[in-house]
């Protein structure tokens, strides 16, 4: 297995960094107030999306950086003889940030949930990364309509780092489009963290993410998505081997 800086899976240019070279490169754009850069993390479903949208891909290939989530990421690098160094899944990776880069004078706002999840999300966020100082939050049920007024109270707190929890594929969608207006070096997608901070979603246990199972603990906590585990991960499977080919030829050109 090749150990590159990067894969291509269904068309998308996933960056291969372990957790401690992500928070360093992230790092490093917080200290820039150039422009805003943007971070996505995609899973199995989030690359599922990305294969029926083209806008949807279009717009996760303009993200600076893409990392890996999950046991499906990993062997679709796998099957293209790339062995990716770490799971960069942002329950683990923003709070690890966090905590390494605490007390440097970093500012963040959090974007996403509900009005309820997201007032306890940075309650628990403020009270467990004091290093790090809130900015100031706001729900994700946002329209067009509301979303100049959001990204000018966003600029007015000047935060270093925006967080959207939107879900997939609204908050990356969300990213591209208006990351021109934000002033904010750092903009990552986050997925559901904001429901782990909130308690509204509990991780699993460590033996089953060691695993590569956590998805079955999502999947018992949110039956509704049945389909995004039941049908969709079927479906990636054969998506990855079908479209290697592909994959591959891409990275060749690169």
């Amino acid at each position: 297995m090749r150990l590159n800086d990067w894969v291509h899976v269904l068309g998308i240019n996933i960056n291969n960094l372990t957790q401690a070279e992500a928070i360093a490169l992230i790092e490093s754009w917080l200290l820039k107030q150039d422009s805003a850069r943007s971070v996505y993390i995609v899973n199995a479903h989030t690359l599922n999306l990305a294969a029926e949208d083209p806008q949807y891909r279009s717009a996760l290939g303009s993200g600076h950086r893409v990392f890996a989530d999950g046991t499906g990421v990993r062997w679709a690098a796998r099957l293209r003889g790339v062995r990716l160094k770490e799971n960069l899944v942002g329950t683990d990776l923003i709070p690890r940030m966090f905590l390494d880069t605490a007390d440097r004078g970093y500012r963040y706002y959090l974007l996403g949930a509900s009005p309820s999840s997201i007032e306890l999300a940075a309650k628990k966020c403020e009270a467990e990364f004091p290093g790090w100082k809130l900015a100031g939050y706001h729900h994700g049920y946002v329209n067009d309509a509301d979303t100049p007024d959001i990204i000018n109270k966003i600029n007015a707190a000047r935060p270093h780092l925006l967080l959207v929890g939107m879900g997939n594929p609204l908050q990356e969608l969300w990213i591209h489009r208006h990351q021109k207006q934000l002033h904010v070096p750092v903009c990552i997608g986050v997925g559901g963290l904001f429901n782990h901070w909130a308690g509204d979603l509990k991780r699993a246990p460590d033996w089953v993410r060691r695993q590569g199972i956590e998805w079955l603990q999502l999947l018992l906590q949110q039956p509704h998505k049945w389909r995004r585990y039941l049908l969709g991960n079927p479906k990636f499977l054969m998506r990855i081997v079908r479209e290697l080919p592909k994959d591959l030829a891409r990275s060749s050109q690169n």
